[in-house]
């Protein structure tokens, strides 16, 4: 069977980690075994195509341990025999005296059911996110004595405390990151800087395919036909770092003669706030909320808009975006795209040329880029098609699958197709 993986996800399946599922489903097909392993159940009512054609088991761990005690306790007896048990529960101790949650016990108690529940043959453990899926496989790989590595995104790159991200990069094995901010940022906490590596998420080509001249969002809207509005597009969660509420701040700005319809695509906790913020603002009447998609369905919204809009900011607790992966999607399907500067978006993103950088929080000046390039159809076509290509030449989807294989021990398709080519020649 190859090399054994077992990926620890905080959830899965999830709408809105379709990044972590084309990884998992082209390092499949490289030949990697992957057994997924998901703290959560998951509460997302669709899925996508990637999803269906996902070949993994999944095990799905005790996502409250008071719902499962009697699973909890035959992982504790079984891990208390093996040699790493003292180290892992010296390591979950100093974890809990620095952060005395019941979330901080469950990772403990999750890790305790993997050790005892860990299928034959694993060689590895790889966490997505350093928080909490990187505590469960750092504790667990403790137990089993086992290496484990990491893939640290977001979220969790700038909520961790300092200490716990140092104490985890020193004791895994490797750890890769998506942009070269969070990498700077990782690389400044780590006693070895050598085990970070970048590796952009990229985009598969296969499943965004360059978009068609002839698609219906590349006509010439301009906001002047109250019967064709532009049609202005937005993709993700409704949580504080994405930012919407200042889109729709901004969106109130326009004038009367701008007509315009937003749409947007995406789950999650200020839903209803955002509704009540555009009842309120008067323009609820031009927004529609279309809740979480599968993949396909986003496409074709991407397909079918003049703009895409993600006014990312720094949420009050810190939090914020990596480097967003919708904004790739956006762009490849050519759709020229405004957002704010912050953290990697300008890897992605040069102002003026593949889109339009606003400073975050700033409603006033996105209005501003939104009215300018509504009224400009066809600098909009030639920043879509500059992001475009961009996407294409830079963030190779293949690359970094290729990386990743190498550093999970499997041979890279481009080497076994030069074998092959070696082998068919010396017969």
């Amino acid at each position: 069977m190859g090399r054994a993986v077992a990926i620890v996800l905080k959830g899965y399946p999830r709408l809105s980690e379709t990044f972590i599922a084309n990884e998992i489903r082209a390092l499949e097909i490289r030949g990697l075994n992957i057994h997924i392993i998901s703290l959560r159940h998951p509460t997302d009512r669709d899925m996508h195509p990637v999803h269906r054609e996902i070949e993994a088991p999944v095990l799905y761990l005790p996502e409250y341990l008071y719902q499962e005690p009697m699973r909890v306790l035959r992982g504790w007896r079984k891990a208390r025999k093996k040699p790493g048990y003292g180290a892992a529960l010296k390591c979950f101790l100093g974890d809990l005296w620095r952060d005395r949650t019941p979330n901080r016990v469950r990772r403990f108690g999750q890790a305790l059911v993997l050790a005892h529940e860990l299928p034959n043959g694993i060689d590895t453990i790889h966490a997505h996110f350093m928080h909490t899926p990187a505590s469960v496989a750092r504790y667990a790989a403790m137990i089993t004595g086992l290496a484990w590595s990491a893939s640290a995104h977001a979220k969790d790159i700038w909520l961790t405390p300092d200490r716990e991200l140092t104490e985890k990069i020193d004791d895994c094995a490797w750890l890769t990151t998506c942009s070269v901010a969070a990498r700077d940022r990782l690389v400044s906490l780590a006693s070895d800087p050598e085990k970070i590596a970048l590796t952009y998420h990229g985009l598969d080509p296969k499943r965004f395919p360059a978009e068609s001249s002839h698609r219906p969002g590349m006509n010439m809207r301009d906001g002047a036909d109250p019967a064709d509005p532009l049609r202005i597009l937005a993709v993700g969660r409704t949580v504080e770092k994405k930012g919407l509420n200042v889109l729709l701040d901004a969106l109130a700005l326009l004038p009367p003669t701008l007509h315009w319809r937003l749409e947007h695509v995406g789950g999650g906790m200020l839903l209803d706030k955002l509704r009540r913020q555009a009842d309120a603002a008067g323009i609820s009447d031009r927004v529609i909320w279309h809740g979480a998609m599968s993949q396909d369905m986003v496409i074709e919204r991407y397909r079918d808009a003049d703009l895409f809009v993600l006014p990312s900011r720094v949420a009050d607790d810190g939090d914020r975006d990596g480097l967003p992966n919708v904004l790739m999607e956006a762009q490849s399907q050519g759709l020229a795209c405004i957002a704010s500067n912050v953290s990697a978006v300008s890897e992605l993103i040069e102002d003026g040329r593949t889109g339009l950088l606003v400073a975050p929080d700033d409603a006033a000046a996105l209005a501003g880029m939104i009215g300018e390039l509504a009224a400009d159809p066809a600098r909009r076509k030639g920043l879509g098609r500059a992001g475009a290509a961009k996407v294409r030449a830079e963030f190779s989807f293949e690359d970094g699958i290729e990386s990743l294989a190498g550093r999970f021990g499997i041979a890279s398709q481009i080497e076994g197709e030069a074998q092959c080519v070696s082998h068919s020649t010396h017969r």
